[in-house]
Formats: C-alpha cells, structure tokens, sequence
C-alpha cells in the first residue's frame, strides 16, 4: 500500500518559479520518492551469499534465522528443481550489510545445518548459458 499523492502539488508550480512551457511541473515542486537509499544518502549495496550442500528438508525460515544471527537478512531463496518441484540443494541469502555478510561467510562455511556441513560463500555473478539451437555452417 502507497502513500496518496497529491496532484496538485504536482500542477502548481512554487511561487518564486514559473512553470516550464508546456505545463511541465517545475523540479521542485515535484515530490521527491527516495527508495534504496540508507541514512547516508548512499544506495544499499546489498550482497549476495550463495549456501550450498543444504538439506532438502531446509526451510527459507531455517537459513533466515542462521543468517539474522550475523546481521540484517534481506533475501532467502531456496532453488527448487523446475520439473519436479523438489529442493536442488542450495539457495541464495541478501544481506544489506557487507561487513555483517562478510562475518557470517566466516562463521556459518562448513557449519551444521540440518545434519548437513553447509558451503557458504559470496554469490558469482550468472553467467550466459545460452548458446545451442540455431543451425550450424557445415563448410
């Protein structure tokens, strides 16, 4: 659920400034919206941490709750295989802190989660698998 926004706000250019031509709103009569942008003014910089060798019985809330001991936990995505629907073993954790990602990589690598020893590390960019399908020169 949003805030209501006040349109005329938007129309009404402030007194000391004229509108630009065309009924344009000028800059600072519109209202400004920050979204991603901590007490510093800076844009988060969240950090993605990849869990491997977990459990398939691992719940999001599971790896939630390990994580949150280490910082703020944005994110928790368990992958589930496409044609089956069962858990593929692994997921991704978003933390907003980089320090606070960077001390829980260090102290949950190789911890015990589920009767398992899970693998945590920070998160390699995807890369491309495209590729295959198209028709292929011969000479």
């Amino acid at each position: 659920m949003g805030y209501p926004l006040n349109l005329e706000s938007i129309d009404t250019p402030r007194d000391d400034r004229p509108a630009i031509a065309g009924g344009m709103p000028d800059v600072d009569s519109v209202p400004r919206i920050s979204v991603g942008v901590n007490s510093s003014g800076l844009g988060y910089t969240n950090v993605k941490i990849y869990v491997g060798n977990l459990a398939f019985e691992t719940t999001e809330s599971d790896v939630q709750e390990l994580f949150s001991q280490h910082g703020e936990v944005d994110d928790v995505t368990l992958i589930v295989d496409r044609a089956t629907g069962r858990p593929r073993g692994f997921g991704f954790v978003e933390m907003r802190n980089e320090q606070a990602a960077r001390d829980a990589i260090g102290a949950l690598d190789g911890a015990e989660l589920g009767g398992r020893n899970i693998k945590v590390n920070e998160a390699r960019p995807r890369q491309d698998r495209r590729g295959g399908g198209g028709q292929r020169k011969r000479w």
